[in-house]
């Protein structure tokens, strides 16, 4: 007996940008060159600027459209008034300095077909810092919530998001815009979803990841620190789980160590390490804070090997 042939659903994808036009296109120019069989509706969200409508184009199996962000400032905003443009079944995210592999696509989608009740699906990248490529894989092909308090999975990134778009409206909800900076808003995204169903996950590194000074997100610390307290206060499962308490207390170290606020430092050190003495984030943000390493040589040795603070 022949097997049914497989439906590819529609799949739109939200891209919020800022000034990025060389990165934006390379990441365009990966989406439009997907394997995937089914139709593309691509919106690129213009954040605080024109949008260029030049990089709209169509054909039968593909759109890319340019929309302003008529929501808070910010990426959660414009991922937002992206998926509210949107109609299609599946909605994924990229972010516009990322790079999807041609079969990234068409991987999770069969993933999402042959699990019915599996309501996301994310995959595993390469991290790309200073000329190194570091690949980043969860080793495993299901994510449950648990496993997302006592460490973020940096791999379960924001540009490997594949939702239905019904769950995300309907149940998980969409991005928080209350986050300062929409700084951590996929880690709050991931533990709402996951709370549903477990994550389904393709461990092959389909998505290449920019870090470094491409990053809005390098030097605010006063708003990572912000946003961590913010997600301490709305996830408080974080708090009770040993070690996730000890990494985000240790990355709040990090952060005062940055800002040169020695007691606050010393304050989040001492949490951590209290928390779980093996934690290296308190460890390193004391020696930031006395002197003994500086922030950039820290953060500079993570990246390389495709890890963060």
């Amino acid at each position: 007996m022949t097997a049914p042939a497989l439906t590819w659903p529609d799949v739109g994808v939200v891209i919020p940008t800022r000034d990025r036009p060389e990165l934006l296109r390379r990441s365009l120019a990966a989406i439009w060159d997907q394997d995937y069989p089914g139709h593309l509706d691509v919106v690129v969200v213009f954040d605080g600027e024109q949008p260029d409508d030049s990089l709209s184009r169509e054909s039968s199996e593909r759109r890319i459209r340019v929309v302003t962000n008529v929501r808070t400032p910010g990426l959660a905003g414009g991922r937002n008034t992206g998926i509210d443009t949107l109609l299609t079944e599946l909605v994924a995210f990229c972010d516009d300095d990322d790079v999807w592999a041609a079969s990234k696509l068409t991987a999770q989608v069969r993933r999402l077909q042959a699990e019915p009740e599996t309501e996301m699906v994310t995959c595993g990248i390469v991290v790309s810092f200073g000329g190194r490529r570091s690949p980043r894989l969860a080793g495993r092909d299901r994510i449950f919530y648990r496993e997302l308090l006592p460490s973020r999975l940096a791999m379960l990134h924001s540009s490997t998001f594949l939702l239905r778009r019904e769950a995300l409206i309907a149940g998980i909800g969409t991005l928080d815009e209350t986050i300062p900076g929409s700084q951590n808003e996929d880690w709050d995204l991931l533990l709402r979803a996951s709370r549903r169903q477990p994550i389904g996950h393709v461990d092959e590194p389909l998505v290449d990841v920019l870090w470094g000074q491409s990053s809005y997100f390098s030097r605010q610390w006063q708003t990572r620190i912000s946003s961590l307290l913010w997600m301490l206060q709305r996830h408080p499962d974080i708090v009770a789980d040993r070690a996730g308490a000890a990494r985000v207390y240790g990355q709040l170290a990090f952060g005062y160590a940055v800002l040169g606020e020695r007691r606050r430092c010393m304050h989040w050190a001492a949490r951590s390490l209290r928390r779980r003495w093996r934690e290296p984030r308190g460890v390193l943000a004391l020696a930031v804070v006395v002197r003994l390493l500086p922030a950039e040589v820290v953060l500079a040795t993570l990246h390389r090997h495709g890890h963060g603070i």
